[in-house]
């Protein structure tokens, strides 16, 4: 269970004020997920805003995490850190998927089945030259 080939990161790898994006498998797909640090351990939620699911929370560079809730720049929807929970937003009361991990001496280690850990970063299926629709981040 606790092997290098499913190990996602260390511990003290992860932004406390933001997130680490992460690259999963689930047979020939990628999927994207991202691991937060909380106060009891960490969250890992699969990389999709509940509203737009094509829409990414971390595009490469952490997502916005303010007040342990972390923020869909595109049209500004919150997700509680703790469970996933969109607690504003045009999606509000739906939740992240979730992708179970466990810390384990200092690492964090996917311990989710339907996944296997393909890299750190962005998933090579997406196109990050890609922008559409509304955007928050004032970029």
């Amino acid at each position: 269970m606790f092997t290098d080939d499913r190990k996602l990161a260390d511990l003290d790898e992860i932004p406390r004020d933001s997130t680490l994006l992460v690259t999963l498998r689930q047979g020939f797909d990628e999927q994207e997920a991202l691991l937060i640090q909380l106060a009891d351990g960490v969250a890992c939620w699969e990389n999709t805003c509940q509203h737009w699911t094509d829409v990414r929370l971390d595009k490469g560079s952490g997502a916005r995490v303010t007040d342990g809730e972390i923020w869909c720049q595109k049209h500004g929807a919150t997700f509680a850190a703790t469970d996933g929970e969109c607690t504003h937003g045009p999606c509000e009361g739906a939740y992240l998927t979730e992708v179970d991990v466990t810390v384990h001496e200092g690492a964090v280690y996917l311990t989710d089945d339907d996944y296997e850990f393909a890299h750190r970063g962005p998933s090579d299926d997406i196109d990050l030259s890609s922008r559409g629709r509304i955007d928050f981040s004032g970029t």
